[in-house]
């Protein structure tokens, strides 16, 4: 009985993770890219399983490709959020000279921000999940 049980459970297991795409488990930051350069790691752990189990193996590429979970990050353009934090004062206001400074010497991007709009205004709760105080 134990046997059966033992049996079961790793079949299971190993259903589950053929079932599911190795990027989309080990690199859920990754889902929405479109198209990059493609991460070996995770195209090999996708060719192992499709070794074992071929259906699942072609699901497991299809979803990564899918989601673009399979491509590495665009490092490019990618800033980490406490970096642009130092734009941002006190009061929850963008400062552009700033934003226009840290873009320069981080990416090397010329963008004037002399004219910069805000489009689109953040309610409290955006603002609080950045730590920020809600505008008055």
């Amino acid at each position: 009985m134990r046997l059966k049980a033992l049996a079961s459970v790793l079949l299971t297991t190993t259903l589950v993770s053929q079932l599911t795409a190795c990027g989309s488990i080990f690199y859920p930051e990754r889902r929405g890219q479109i198209s990059g350069e493609i991460d070996p790691g995770v195209a090999i752990l996708n060719g192992i399983g499709l070794l074992f189990y071929v259906i699942p193996g072609l699901v497991a590429f299809a979803v990564d490709f899918a989601t673009g979970a399979i491509y590495f990050p665009d490092e490019r353009y990618t800033l980490a959020p406490e970096r642009l934090q130092e734009a941002v004062d006190a009061q929850g206001q963008v400062d552009p000279l700033k934003l226009e400074a840290i873009l320069q010497q981080d990416l090397g991007l010329q963008l004037p921000m002399q004219h910069a709009r805000l489009l689109n205004s953040p309610n409290g709760a955006h603002l609080a999940l950045l730590g920020l105080p809600a505008r008055t």
